[in-house]
């Protein structure tokens, strides 16, 4: 139990500050579907930082603030839900990172306090370019593509690294429901989102909200 819970999540997380992910258990349940999974890792680099800030403004705006955890985004959260309301935005990227590399996509407390000991793992043991790097890199995109690479080509028929701000803003607006929603031919809401998330990059880089990832 020791092992499992120390030392390997310590030396697998080292050694994924430094490779690719090879995959996640999510694109293992899709495979194991019968359905067909688009995965083409690509460094930080190679990604359109339209989309870097993006993510930041739709995601997590306090990424380069806090240490894995949005402490006021969860007390938003559980007080919306004892009054009855659903509030999304209470996981950090640093947190989906955690669950989308390491986790099964369950729901379970037990799952919660892997996904909370993986976060601080990664928050002490990756630089917070790194996790960014990793998140874009899995991140559902739904219908099968997972990561930014395998997004663009996929609606957009080119590499992660010619993305428009525009691009990048519907991309970033599908995160919560990829598979119902469209990134190419957008409905009401995401075209809505956004153009909302487009003013919000502005914010992200006048406010130096991305300045541990800026490049």
């Amino acid at each position: 139990m020791f092992a499992l819970l120390v030392p390997a999540p310590i030396l697998v997380v080292l050694v994924l500050r430094f490779v690719p992910v090879p995959g996640t258990p999510q694109m293992l349940g899709v495979l194991l579907t019968g359905n067909a999974v688009h995965y083409d890792w690509v460094g930080y680099d190679s990604i359109s930082y339209n989309l870097a800030r993006a993510v930041i403004a739709s995601e997590d705006d306090n990424f380069c603030s806090h240490h894995g955890f949005d402490w006021h985004s969860i007390d938003k959260a559980i007080k919306a839900g004892e009054r009855g309301r659903h509030l999304r935005g209470a996981s950090t990227i640093s947190q989906q990172t955690a669950r989308s590399v390491f986790l099964a996509p369950v729901r379970s407390w037990v799952r919660k306090g892997v996904e909370a000991w993986l976060t601080v793992l990664m928050e002490v043991l990756w630089p917070k370019e790194r996790i960014l790097a990793v998140y874009l890199n899995v991140v559902d995109w739904g219908h099968g593509n997972f990561g930014a690479e395998a997004a663009s080509q996929a609606y957009f028929h080119k590499p992660a690294s010619a993305l428009t701000a525009t691009q990048a803003t519907r991309l970033a607006a599908i995160l919560p429901d990829p598979d119902q929603w469209a990134a190419v031919h957008p409905g009401p809401y995401v075209a809505s989102r956004a153009v909302t998330l487009r003013a919000r990059m502005a914010e992200v880089t006048r406010d130096n909200l991305d300045a541990c990832v800026r490049r």
